[in-house]
């Protein structure tokens, strides 16, 4: 990809070592900013957090403890299953993808997919795209381990970095989107985020989603309200992100974590409650809020699938659905897919 073409499309690249770059745009951004969503979002009648401001360092921390707890299943199920396609997915591969993921993910799940691919060709192009700056340790430790893979990180949205990589060559791209942050979207906005991925697709593009499947309520509560407090701690940080970058002044004793099943809705919801009458100030919001007792600022959903649920999606979103894997207990499915 020429010099010329990069800026056109706005990115600049930064050079971290020989076989990892990351490209950043250069355009002036029009997100909104952290300060600006956390005051719009938190004065509204029913009070909210996004799910994406979880993650700064102690929180991705927090998150890597949750995915080795016994009760949250997700994380071992996808592995299983990634564990084990390895002759089922091959088939569908040439001597010449790009492995694409979207959010920088769990090296143990990349990892998985690099050797898949290293059967089939011997030179790998990864691209994690993430919003995020941080540049993580595991593209190092993966350049490191892999003689033969080039790490090209994009610093942007999803659709924004496809974008990037759909005009980055001609070679097919496996898009990959683990884990269950899917479920994060509701209906509507997950039948855009579907649509959008296939309208950047190219034609011989393959992609490998990650969906969390219904199943007994005591295992989703227990998944979702572990043992060791873990996911409270990690529900609670994105207050703590809030108090440390935007100045307020929360305090977090005062609040405690709560997750529910909606059956009807067939997502956990996940809340912070707040435990008395308070006053919080957010100076860089320029935003001073009261909270009832029991009050609850909703921080995330986590939307369960059926299969039909899943087969409907990606009827609607046109997408062909070529394989559908599961784990042992049927608790986590992955579906490969190509645009028709």
């Amino acid at each position: 990809m020429s010099k010329s073409k990069q800026e056109l499309l706005g990115y600049q690249s930064h050079l971290i070592q020989d076989n990892l770059t990351y490209f950043k745009p250069t355009r002036t951004s029009t997100t909104v900013t952290f300060a600006e969503e956390i005051r719009s979002s938190l004065q509204e009648p029913k009070k909210s957090i996004s799910p994406k401001f979880f993650y700064d360092e102690n929180g991705s921390k927090l998150f890597d403890e949750i995915c080795t707890l016994p009760e949250y299943y997700p994380y071992n199920s996808e592995t299983e299953i990634l564990q084990s396609i390895e002759k089922k997915l091959l088939p569908y591969l040439s001597n010449e993808f790009h492995l694409v993921e979207l959010g920088s993910g769990s090296s143990v799940k990349t990892r998985l997919l690099i050797d898949v691919l290293f059967k089939s060709q011997k030179h790998l192009q990864y691209f994690p795209i993430d919003i995020s700056e941080i540049l993580d340790q595991s593209a190092k430790s993966l350049c490191m381990d892999y003689e033969n893979l080039k790490v090209t990180g994009v610093v942007d949205t999803y659709e924004k970095g496809l974008d990037f990589i759909e005009h980055y060559d001609d070679k097919p791209n496996l898009i990959t989107f683990l884990g269950s942050s899917f479920g994060n979207l509701d209906h509507n906005e997950g039948m855009k985020f579907l649509q959008r991925i296939n309208t950047l697709m190219k034609s011989d593009d393959l992609f490998l989603i990650g969906l969390d499947l219904k199943k007994d309520h005591e295992v989703l509560h227990n998944a979702y309200n572990d043992s060791q407090k873990t996911t409270a701690k990690f529900n609670l940080n994105v207050l703590k992100r809030i108090n440390e970058e935007l100045g307020a002044d929360f305090n977090l004793e005062n609040f405690e974590h709560h997750a529910v099943y909606d059956e009807q809705k067939g997502r956990i919801e996940m809340y912070l409650r707040s435990l008395s009458e308070q006053s919080i100030t957010i100076p860089k919001s320029d935003l001073s809020i009261t909270l009832s007792k029991d009050e609850l600022i909703h921080t995330e959903n986590s939307h369960k699938f059926s299969i039909s649920q899943i087969e409907s999606y990606l009827k609607e979103s046109n997408f062909e659905k070529l394989e559908m894997w599961f784990d042992s207990r049927k608790y986590f499915a992955l579906v490969l897919g190509k645009k028709i």
